[in-house]
């Protein structure tokens, strides 16, 4: 008889939010994260990915950089002055790539930084990474 060893999985699904302003990028990482077995929250800007983590405390948090009304920076920035949100994992996602860049999303307090195009399979990783970690 083969045993098969699993990973814990909570009794409902991580919540993931995704905060990105362009609708194309946003609809496509949504469904794949659903069809990967998580809950997607939506935000468009960085005021509607403050409230909605606030109000919905995503397991883990997926933020654009240039975003409008607030970027993704400023918005890990306050968040993690926030102890509700201090160890969220915050994956930060940008179009440009360089170590200026990957140093700016640590300094602000990002857990982990991807370029675009986004690898599905690489994030997938990392979220089952950090999401088996104690969140």
């Amino acid at each position: 008889m083969q045993v098969l060893q699993t990973r814990y999985m909570p009794e409902k699904p991580f919540r993931i939010l995704i905060a990105e302003d362009f609708d194309d990028n946003r609809i496509a990482l949504k469904l794949m994260l659903k069809l990967s077995g998580y809950e997607v929250i939506e935000a468009r800007d960085g005021r509607e990915a403050l409230t909605a983590t606030r109000e919905k405390r995503p397991h883990a948090i997926i933020t654009d950089i240039n975003l409008p009304e607030m970027d993704g920076l400023s918005v890990t920035r306050e968040l993690r002055r926030e102890s509700d949100f201090s160890r969220t994992p915050i994956i930060i996602v940008s179009a440009h790539d360089g170590s200026e860049i990957r140093a700016s999303a640590r300094e602000a307090g990002g857990t982990a930084y991807i370029s675009k195009p986004i690898e599905f399979d690489e994030l997938k990783r990392l979220l089952d990474s950090l999401l088996s970690d104690g969140n």
